[in-house]
């Protein structure tokens, strides 16, 4: 009996077998990526010089900023994902408030303060920057390709942003080697806010027009004089856009089972008003004119002066057009289980005249199973544009001229150091968020014409366990 139940059972299973197609074409694809994931960054940065472009190349550069952003990762099905970031910048910046140096405490009444190394409290002062950013990426079933498209928008209380591009890379060789390409464009408009002193002349500001003007030896002017100061061109902004275009190419090698190499090269062109309209000039074939207690004007480049300021003759000038050229070498090597040496080389240079390299070297060491250490160092060299001057060194026959500092020569070297958890077993969990890592990073900046700069970064990533938002 029990030989007829089992002969009867293998029946029925063959015989539904066969009445039921089998798809043997189909295989089972993983995800390219698992679940949601949600990365939440925050930044802290200060920093401070006596460089400031908003005052002509001197006064105080000190900024302060927070920056938290978050990303969220869906995949969409096996091969699609949508990317969400969304940012929000809160700062405070003294030059920047120097645009109006001239401190209200009433209706038509000022402080006779007014200085570039003073903080001024003018509407500049502060601002807060959004940004947002949606892409969506997709990869064939071999994984071997994958194109995506993205689109971002950003604005700020003087300047709005919005962009979109593409990008496709191709994998070969196994995967052990790469090549990818990028294309983006960002649309951008300035709403110009320009020195106070600037705008019609000095008459739109209450306290400029019932203010004494002294010349270099303290004495007071007449202001009506063919002679007397008055702003170099009466039109200050002739265009409100600037538009921006990269095409990007990289490749990358496995070379070895320890080391692997890649390399990337950009073409970007910016066309437009490419000036800061906030930004002061200052020529040395023009006499110069000042406003405040006349007997602090022989100290007017140090720092402790609070109470005088000088007349700016002109905004930052520059080409509406620029061409940059930037390449990069990467090159990572796996020394053992706890340490990875990671290098990388870049020089950079453009029809300004500038040119920089940066050589960067990071050494994640692995402390423990879910611990790294990760110790960087970044050193880099930039030679001036053609443009730039220091305070006071520009002259009135150039047709461009700017003393922003950003584009002076100078060195810089970066010293960082972060600590990584990554909970690889994804034993802390939050409902249905599983912690992936945790980072906190610290950096030091400092330059070579005194500007020093602290970096505070912290993020951590968390997976929504068995959530998807489409199956």
């Amino acid at each position: 009996m029990k030989k007829i139940n089992l002969l009867f059972l293998i029946f029925i299973v063959v015989n539904g077998f066969s009445q039921e197609e089998i798809d043997t074409t189909k295989v089972f694809k993983k995800r390219v990526l698992e679940t949601i994931e949600i990365n939440l960054l925050s930044s802290y940065y200060s920093q401070d010089g006596n460089n400031a472009s908003v005052t002509g190349g001197i006064g105080s550069e000190k900024l302060l900023d927070n920056t938290p952003t978050i990303n969220i990762a869906i995949p969409l099905n096996e091969d699609d994902v949508l990317t969400i970031d969304a940012g929000i910048s809160a700062y405070t910046s003294a030059s920047s408030g120097n645009l109006d140096p001239f401190d209200k405490i009433g209706e038509g009444l000022y402080k006779n303060v007014a200085s570039p190394w003073v903080e001024s409290s003018g509407a500049s002062n502060a601002d807060i920057w959004v940004s947002g950013n949606v892409s969506y990426s997709h990869s064939s079933d071999d994984r071997d390709k994958i194109w995506g498209v993205n689109a971002n928008m950003a604005i700020e209380y003087d300047y709005s942003s919005i962009g979109f591009g593409g990008n496709y890379t191709q994998y070969f060789n196994e995967k052990n080697t790469s090549f990818g390409m990028k294309a983006s464009v960002f649309l951008d408009r300035w709403k110009p806010e320009t020195p106070i002193e600037l705008r019609n002349g000095g008459r739109q500001s209450r306290y400029l027009t019932n203010t004494d003007f002294f010349d270099e030896s303290g004495v007071a002017i007449n202001k009506n004089d063919p002679n007397a100061w008055r702003p170099f061109q009466n039109e200050l902004v002739t265009s409100n856009n600037r538009n921006s275009y990269t095409l990007s190419f990289s490749f990358s090698q496995i070379l070895s089972r320890n080391s692997e190499i890649a390399m990337t090269f950009d073409l970007a062109s910016q066309q437009g008003w490419l000036s800061n309209p906030m930004q002061r000039v200052y020529f040395k074939d023009k006499p110069n004119f000042y406003v405040g207690n006349s007997n602090s004007i022989s100290q007017y480049g140090e720092s402790s002066t609070s109470d005088v300021f000088h007349l700016a003759d002109d905004i930052e000038r520059l080409p509406d057009n620029r061409l940059k050229l930037p390449i990069g070498v990467k090159f990572n090597y796996y020394i053992n289980e706890y340490l990875v040496a990671k290098t990388s080389l870049r020089y950079y240079a453009d029809n300004w005249g500038l040119t920089s390299q940066t050589v960067q070297l990071t050494l994640p060491i692995k402390i423990s199973r879910k611990f790294t250490l990760t110790p960087s160092y970044r050193f880099y060299n930039q030679t001036a544009a053609d443009h730039f001057a220091e305070y006071d060194e520009n002259l009135s026959t150039q047709t461009y001229y700017t003393s922003d500092f950003d584009l002076s020569g100078f060195t810089a070297n970066q010293y960082s150091l972060g600590i990584r958890y990554s909970d690889i077993l994804s034993d802390f969990n939050i409902w249905k968020f599983e912690l992936k890592n945790i980072e906190l990073k610290y950096s030091y900046y400092d330059r070579s014409n005194g500007l020093h700069a602290n970096i505070i970064t912290f993020s951590t990533k968390f997976a929504l366990d068995n959530i998807y938002f489409f199956k």
